[in-house]
């Protein structure tokens, strides 16, 4: 049976590990995800994390680590130069079985890399791929690959459509039994797009999901799709420019109505900010390993990782790998 425990990189992150503490404690309230305390293991600098944590109103178990892995660190290089990184105590806490999860805020590519060579991938997964779930129209939508695989194959990308069917069925809050599947494209008609978006749109329709063709940038805001399948270059500039542009025009909002004698602070656009702020969904799940891995953003607030850790409970809860495996074994359509 795979552990329930949440290995937690407490020393990734611009605000680590004090950011990473807060919000360890803040998913087991109520105000979180209210998660057991003995579901949590922090992987980091005894020392720092035990001093931080001696007035804490829980305790939570901490498994050394002496190594950190920086944010500007090359990946390769850092992975193999730090055998002790929080972030490698913390696969190694799945590969061992005492975990069933990976939670980190850190270096990206390091967290890619270690849980891919630690930890291998499902039965029938190729490429792993970044999925990112927001809620820009109000209606979930999930989109993969965020930066894992930045020169798929079509037959990555197919594997991205099965994977991103799955996480919504089983981890996205009222997420659709059939969602739908499109792929991010230059245009709606067949026949757009690269050689690789070329080869891969016929995959997908004969794939056994709801493929509902290609779908452009705009789409991503009118409900168009479910899940939006892209290259994780292309993913990743999407993502960026979302997070960016978002609290750019927030911002714009804010200082035109100010200008207009217009008093409506951020606690007035609440439901706005919640629905384009990165901090309330998370991270982002790297699909395809075999364990469950959650990866952050870099300058995640406590906020952000209790949510982080929150959605790794349900990915562990729902047996999402496990349906994943599933759903990779299911036959193309002729």
């Amino acid at each position: 049976m795979t552990s329930t425990r949440i290995a937690i990189d407490a020393m990734g992150g611009d605000h680590a590990p004090e950011a990473i503490i807060a919000g360890a404690l803040r998913a087991c309230s109520a105000q979180g995800a209210g998660i057991d305390p003995e579901r949590l293991l922090l992987v980091g600098d005894q020392a720092r994390l035990e001093a931080i944590l001696k007035d804490a109103p829980l305790a939570l178990e901490i498994q050394h680590a002496s190594q950190i892995i920086e944010m500007g660190e090359s990946p390769s290089t850092a992975l193999r130069g730090k055998p002790d990184s929080s972030i490698g105590g913390c696969v190694k806490a799945v590969r061992s079985g005492d975990a069933g999860a990976v939670v980190s805020m850190g270096n990206t590519g390091a967290v890619v890399g270690a849980s891919t060579l630690g930890l291998g991938t499902l039965e029938g997964v190729r490429r792993p791929g970044i999925a990112v779930t927001m809620e820009l129209t109000g209606q979930p939508v999930t989109i993969l690959d965020m930066g894992a695989n930045i020169a798929p194959k079509p037959e990555h990308l197919v594997q991205y459509g099965q994977m991103g069917a799955v996480l919504t069925q089983s981890c996205v809050k009222d997420g659709p039994d059939n969602p739908r599947i499109g792929l991010l494209n230059i245009g709606s008609e067949d026949g757009k797009g690269t050689t690789l978006l070329k080869e891969t749109q016929p995959l997908l329709a004969r794939a056994p999901i709801n493929f509902v063709g290609n779908v452009e940038g705009s789409d991503i805001f009118r409900n168009a799709a479910d899940v939006v399948i892209t290259d994780g270059f292309t993913g990743n500039v999407v993502l960026k420019l979302l997070e960016g542009f978002s609290g750019f025009m927030l911002g714009l909002v804010l200082k035109e109505l100010a200008s207009h004698n217009v008093d409506w602070g951020m606690e007035t656009l609440g439901n706005v900010r919640k629905q384009i702020d990165y901090a309330e969904y998370g991270g982002a799940m790297l699909l395809g390993v075999n364990g469950v891995v959650v990866i952050g953003h870099g300058r995640s607030d406590d906020a952000a990782v209790s949510n982080a850790i929150g959605l790794a409970a349900r990915a562990i809860d729902a047996s999402v790998n496990d349906a994943i495996v599933r759903g990779m074994a299911e036959p193309s359509q002729a």
